[in-house]
């Protein structure tokens, strides 16, 4: 990798690809508050030869959390980095999640729990599942009723004795960002893709000097072009029963459509396919940006770590795009 396909993480000074692989697909069905919570079946093998075709292609970050599936998503991180060569597994960094309430052998989780005790509980059990001595990046996913310095201080002592090496928040409300930016925190998690963003939660990055991990940048694969109103994902499939998108809804589907349409010609510049065109604009949005897109298969993961060659959009292109989609929900 070059400095050019490089993002420092945070103010800590390490560094890590400009592009990571989103493991949440991968944990395979499970249920959340009473509703599907994962991506359909999956076949864990596929899964371990996904990983490995990212890291073979220089994707060094993947993005996972302990209720993934359940723990499962960790699990089969933790398969696929057992079997790559010590040195090239050395160079990967692995971020995971804590503060959702899950049971393994039932497959269902819910409620928060961020308490000091249950923090350290899922430490543990996310170790034994990735299988590593340290967690590289341990991210609060929600916090729950605790309160913000309790969980710092528990995330500061978890450094201090070795179990993680850096942290960050998945919780990207002012609040969360300005308590941890007060500690050794690295990074912030927030949805950005071509549809929208927060300003805000990019503002305040900088401020604190936070790596930008940016989830949901395929807009859950809507920006892949893939699917339309006769091709959605299935009835078990998280994204269409969520209450955080409605890119798949039946009476909202049709208009994001009508936007992806609308910027399609844009996001192919120089040969891009749409997922890298969508990948390529987050690139140009802000030198912070690390995108996490999901992957299942292979061919996913090679198509994303593809788009690195092409580098960002032209800024000319990426203002066209925002002119293109100013009418966008999700752009505040």
């Amino acid at each position: 990798m070059t400095e050019v396909t490089q993002r420092r993480l945070g103010r800590g000074g390490r560094r890590t690809g400009a592009l990571g692989i989103g493991c949440w697909a991968i944990g395979g069905p499970w249920q959340f508050d009473g509703r599907p919570a994962g991506w359909g079946e999956v076949d864990d093998e596929v899964s371990i030869r996904m990983i490995h075709t990212a890291v073979d292609a220089g994707i060094r970050l993947l993005d996972t959390a302990d209720v993934y599936g359940a723990g499962h998503s960790e699990r089969v991180v933790g398969r696929a980095l057992a079997q790559l060569p010590a040195d090239l597994r050395s160079e990967v960094v692995v971020a995971t999640k804590f503060g959702n309430r899950f049971d393994e052998a039932t497959r269902t989780g819910g409620g928060k729990d961020t308490s000091p005790g249950a923090i350290r509980a899922a430490c543990e059990a996310s170790l034994r599942r990735l299988g590593v001595e340290a967690i590289d990046l341990y991210q609060l996913h929600d916090r729950g009723h605790a309160p913000v310095e309790d969980i710092v201080a528990t995330l500061e002592e978890l450094v201090a004795e070795g179990k993680i090496k850096d942290f960050g928040t998945s919780d990207d409300s002012p609040e969360m960002i300005a308590a941890f930016g007060k500690s050794t925190a690295v990074s912030v998690q927030s949805q950005l893709n071509v549809f929208g963003h927060n300003p805000e939660v990019l503002k305040a990055a900088h401020e604190q000097d936070f790596a930008v991990l940016a989830r949901t940048p395929l807009a859950m694969g809507l920006l892949t072009g893939k699917y339309n109103l006769a091709n959605r994902p299935g009835e078990d499939d998280v994204r269409r029963d969520t209450p955080w998108w409605t890119y798949f809804d039946d009476e909202a589907m049709a208009d994001w459509l009508k936007r992806l349409e609308a910027v399609r010609e844009l996001l192919t510049t120089d040969g891009r396919s749409l997922t890298q065109g969508a990948l390529a604009y987050l690139w140009a949005l802000d030198e912070r940006i690390v995108p996490l897109p999901g992957a299942r298969t292979p061919d996913q993961a090679a198509e994303h770590a593809a788009a690195i060659s092409y580098g960002p959009l032209p800024d000319a292109t990426r203002e066209e795009i925002d002119t293109l989609l100013a009418d966008s929900p999700e752009r505040r």
